[in-house]
């Protein structure tokens, strides 16, 4: 199993955390942020046998790291149960509540274009919806003859972003209602795919960011020069990395967002 967030199983993840880093991971450390994280929505309070069973731990390892944390002012005891203190917000609240999207989906966006060789963008629909803006991005060392940077402006409908905030706004509101089939499209089949339709030369695909709700909030895209990949080639070697980073950016996304308000732009 890849390494990610601590799953139920607690020991697996574990495994393979260890054998991806060695002995640059600190399990006792990832055993008590398990118990930390434990508590969510719906498990305002657990019990000691509530902890040990979410964290997959032994109840005498739970056992410790709730009497460390208890110790330490982050958990105060009700009774049977435990419940998070106040205290707990100092340890991610702060730089948190000043996020956002574009800030969030960066470093994953930098990743993808490590893998991927080409540059990455995250957009938001205007309020008109007749424009995408450029909230964050990732250049590679190619030349492009579209000259995109933070905060540029393009029409909507002929990029492959614009189509995929397009598709998500109610049917019927779309500014040239006769593009409704291609949105449509788009919409049942999870992505966009734009050939040298906004430049010559110029092919772009691009997938959803949804929020906690499921509406779509900004797209992701890779945009490049015909003459290095088909369409067909974009559909099967970009697509499944570009759905993979939107899942990432959705998971950090969602995660901030059970905590405070994260601005889309």
């Amino acid at each position: 199993p890849e390494p990610g967030p601590p799953p139920t199983d607690l020991a697996l993840w574990t495994g393979a955390s260890k054998q991806q880093l060695g002995r640059g991971f600190i399990e006792s450390l990832a055993r008590g942020l398990a118990v930390l994280t434990a508590f969510g929505e719906g498990r305002q309070e657990l019990t000691l046998t509530e902890v040990a069973r979410a964290t997959g731990l032994a109840r005498a390892t739970a056992r410790r790291a709730l009497i460390t944390y208890e110790h330490l002012g982050l958990v105060a005891p009700a009774g049977r149960t435990f419940t998070l203190t106040p205290r707990v917000l100092s340890l991610g609240f702060p730089p948190l509540s000043r996020t956002s999207l574009p800030e969030i989906a960066q470093p994953h966006l930098a990743d993808l274009t490590s893998r991927i060789h080409e540059s990455t963008s995250l957009a938001v629909l205007s309020d008109s919806g007749e424009e995408i803006q450029y909230t964050a991005r990732v250049a590679t060392a190619r030349v492009m003859s579209v000259h995109i940077t933070v905060g540029t402006r393009l029409p909507a409908y002929p990029t492959a972003l614009g189509r995929v905030l397009l598709a998500d706004t109610a049917v019927g509101t779309n500014p040239n209602p006769g593009d409704e089939g291609v949105l449509a499209t788009v919409r049942s089949q999870g992505y966009a795919l734009v050939d040298e339709e906004l430049e010559e030369g110029l092919r772009s695909i691009a997938v959803p960011i949804r929020d906690r709700s499921g509406r779509v909030v900004a797209a992701l895209n890779t945009a490049l020069h015909a003459s290095r990949r088909t369409p067909r080639e974009c559909v099967t070697d970009l697509l499944p990395e570009l759905t993979a980073t939107a899942t990432r950016i959705q998971t950090d996304f969602h995660t901030a967002a059970r905590f405070t308000r994260v601005p889309a732009s």
